[in-house]
């Protein structure tokens, strides 16, 4: 790719040198990618955060509510 591109989340032009590919593969295979400009690969990594930060109802399970003690 030479010269500008658009970024995929939001089609601005974005220089070779700024922009950000994420790639999403699964089992070696490819099956997502995206060129972002810097603001959409931001937004992509706090996305990806938040979506990926356990919730307080999903939290781990307390380690000692599994023992049982006769």
């Amino acid at each position: 790719m030479t010269g500008s591109e658009p970024c995929d989340a939001c089609g601005e032009p974005i220089e070779e040198a700024l922009a950000r590919t994420v790639q999403l593969n699964v089992d070696r295979s490819e099956v997502d990618s995206q060129r972002l400009c810097p603001a959409c690969f931001a937004d992509w990594i706090e996305r990806y955060r938040t979506e990926m930060q356990p919730r307080a109802s999903e939290s781990l399970p307390d380690s000692d509510a599994d023992i049982i003690v006769d």
